[in-house]
């Protein structure tokens, strides 16, 4: 992992961990679910050779400070904000990775678009749950209810949960034992009760207006998994179809496809 690891203090004393490293037009990188900063290793590595390139781990999550309250994505929103004041980021390039999207999107929903220079969505609806054929959803209702009530119960459960999503969405070949123990170690930094408070929160929100808002101000592209990349496309083309669209691997296509996703987000940048 990149050095610059910093802590930011947010009211009440919670303290959110973060990766600030390089010079030049930031970057800012906001992992998904339980996720933290480490799954970002090669972007970070990277894009901070040209930019200012900031990294979070939310609060409850990684190295961050685990909070009774706010593990929502709304607060997670307040906080960016509150990292971006703290830090004078100013105009910066937002790239949200799975529920990462969502705090992104409930920024835009508080604070409006003046502040964003361009925006970088990776893999996930603004409505992860939908009664309509075709829509783009995390899955239909009865698996998401299974998860919910019958893994996110425990921590055994929770690891249960995040091994099965490891292994057959997030990434396209067979992992190793480490590589499978140190995603699932990621997550559990985040306690289990937390997490299932983050994944009611996340699968119940909509926020296809701001989606449609956010890619009609500011440059925005969508980078989408191919195993369910028709639906994604069906979606972005009825409810913010000003975003540019692109397709690559997995749910984790940014670690296992790490050049081609750089060179994705450089096109994107440059343009």
């Amino acid at each position: 992992m990149a050095t610059g690891g910093k802590y930011v203090e947010l009211f009440g004393g919670a303290d959110l961990f973060i990766q600030d490293v390089g010079q030049g037009e930031p970057l800012v990188f906001i992992p998904g679910w339980t996720f933290t900063v480490e799954v970002f290793e090669k972007q970070i590595e990277h894009f901070a050779k040209r930019n200012r390139v900031i990294a979070i781990d939310p609060r409850s999550h990684g190295r961050s400070t685990v909070t009774a309250e706010g593990n929502d994505y709304i607060t997670h929103a307040r906080d960016l904000r509150t990292i971006l004041d703290v830090l004078e980021v100013e105009n910066p390039t937002l790239v949200g990775w799975s529920f990462g999207c969502l705090t992104v999107w409930e920024y835009i929903r508080q604070f409006g678009t003046d502040s964003i220079k361009a925006c970088v969505l990776v893999d996930m609806s603004p409505k992860a749950l939908s009664v309509n054929e075709g829509d783009w959803t995390e899955g239909n209702l009865d698996d998401i209810a299974f998860a919910y009530t019958n893994y996110l119960r425990d921590t055994k459960g929770h690891r249960a949960f995040v091994e099965d999503y490891a292994r057959n969405v997030m990434v396209q070949r067979e992992l190793t034992d480490k590589e499978l123990q140190w995603l699932v170690e990621q997550s559990l930094n985040t306690p289990y009760y937390i997490a299932a408070n983050l994944f009611a929160a996340g699968m119940f929100s909509d926020y296809r207006e701001e989606a449609r808002r956010l890619s009609e101000a500011v440059p925005t592209i969508a980078i989408v998994a191919e195993h369910w990349q028709d639906a994604a496309k069906g979606t972005i083309a009825k409810v913010f179809p000003s975003t540019k669209v692109e397709v690559l691997g997995g749910h984790l296509m940014f670690w296992e496809y790490s050049e081609a996703f750089n060179a994705i987000m450089e096109e994107f940048l440059e343009g």
